[in-house]
């Protein structure tokens, strides 16, 4: 089985596109559909078919190029089930736990509501890749519109148990914003501060940082750190649960 393609690309003002490209079945996948244009335009220079759209929700940003592909190339809409009825264009609905076969490759849907009430993100199991869209980002997590802080911890927990050298490919570039977040909350951790120095310099010279490692985010993340006794000394809630501090740390990123 050959390794699979991947072509990521900026659309809209931060969102990430990527399509995932099986060379020997022939297939093209839009993780999402922020805008047909920017995702028309990487298919050609890439000289790949859309075959399919893996939608993880149900926000415009990620779906308003759903129906223009469609048109364009016929492709299958593959999104979740709790969230069928406000995606435009869906073939078919996944829910937590289901997967199917993407030519060789066996894709598995992880249900993480939080951002979203019903929220997938995409595992490619024996590729070691997930796509998490506004889930779990570099340094960070989605806001909370449509589930508490309690959910997305849980949500957020399943991926963390997903092998450590996984490769996280991740909605929107904010990783800057979040790396300056995450050291007013983790301040003496080492590997974040080198991490959030590595992210300056490559944002300064307009470079993307998709993608990171669970290991990497496992490392320097806070929002997957709730745990740790520093981060609660630092936030002096050392007696509280994991799911109220994680609470805390969304609340003081939300006015970050």
């Amino acid at each position: 089985m050959k390794p699979l393609d991947l072509d990521v690309f900026l659309c809209r003002s931060d969102n990430f596109g990527v399509l995932v490209h099986d060379p020997e079945a022939g297939l093209t996948a839009s993780i999402d559909a922020p805008d047909a244009a920017a995702v028309q335009q990487a298919a050609s220079r890439r000289g790949w078919t859309i075959s399919h759209i893996f939608t993880t929700h149900h926000h415009t940003d990620h779906v308003e190029g759903n129906l223009a592909l469609k048109e364009q190339y016929g492709c299958e809409i593959i999104g979740p089930v709790n969230e069928a009825v406000a995606i435009p264009g869906l073939d078919k609905t996944m829910a937590d736990g289901d997967t199917f076969l993407f030519g060789d490759h066996t894709v598995q849907v992880i249900e993480t509501p939080g951002h979203t009430a019903g929220h997938i993100c995409y595992h490619f199991i024996d590729d070691k890749l997930l796509f998490a869209a506004d889930t779990l980002f570099a340094l960070g997590c989605g806001r909370l519109f449509e589930r508490p802080a309690a959910d997305m911890w849980h949500s957020l927990q399943k991926l963390a148990a997903l092998p450590d050298e996984t490769a996280v490919y991740f909605g929107h570039e904010y990783t800057l914003s979040n790396a300056r977040f995450a050291l007013t909350i983790d301040p003496d951790n080492q590997r974040l501060i080198v991490r959030a120095a590595e992210i300056e310099a490559l944002r300064a010279e307009n470079k993307f940082t998709i993608p990171t490692t669970l290991a990497l985010e496992k490392e320097t993340n806070p929002f997957l750190r709730a745990a740790d006794p520093a981060i609660r000394r630092s936030l002096l809630m050392e007696t509280k649960t994991n799911e109220e501090v994680f609470a805390e740390i969304r609340r003081r990123k939300d006015n970050f």
